[in-house]
């Protein structure tokens, strides 16, 4: 089990009935509201630790919004919610709170924290130089509506793609 086989991306958050306005702490309520159908979403694995779990850094209160513990992972999982597209910023927020909850909630026996920021929209240049695999952090969009058919065919199509090329390097690369 590797983070690459849980985590997906988009997340489909259209259960959670939000409209067009809405704010991070309605986003955050209502997956707390709904919160058994988005563990459904993330996948199985997955036990809810804590919401706005304060994360106190030189007498400076941080929260992150959701924590989750993934069982076959063994790792805890802080979850970041952000209504725009993914700024290069959010990785220090999250690198701060992975070295947290590595240094002071990690048992023995478990792996290194692992990061999602869940954006309504990310750029994948941004998320490619900022080299996130290597600090454990994933990038996810979520969608709060569901999209067309023709939008998740073509969305099907370039992950299809993607995986083709990925898997031409993997082979090329042996």
């Amino acid at each position: 089990m590797t983070p690459d086989l849980v985590f997906r991306d988009p997340y489909f958050l259209d259960f959670l009935g939000l409209t067009n306005n809405y704010s991070e702490k309605d986003l955050e309520s209502a997956i707390i509201s709904e919160l058994q159908q988005f563990i459904t979403e993330m996948g199985s694995d997955f036990a809810f630790l804590a919401r706005q779990k304060r994360i106190t850094i030189d007498n400076i209160d941080y929260k992150t919004d959701l924590l989750f513990y993934h069982r076959r992972l063994k790792c805890l999982v802080a979850i970041d919610l952000k209504l725009g597209k993914f700024e290069a910023g959010y990785k220090g927020q999250m690198e701060l709170y992975l070295r947290w909850l590595e240094r002071y909630e990690m048992v023995e026996g478990e792996n290194s924290p692992i990061g999602l920021i869940l954006c309504s929209g990310k750029n994948s240049e941004h998320v490619d130089l900022l080299q996130l695999d290597k600090s454990n952090i994933r990038i996810a969009d979520y969608l709060t509506i569901l999209p067309s058919k023709e939008l998740l065919l073509e969305k099907l199509h370039r992950a299809i793609a993607i995986a083709r090329q990925r898997l031409e390097a993997n082979n090329d690369n042996q």
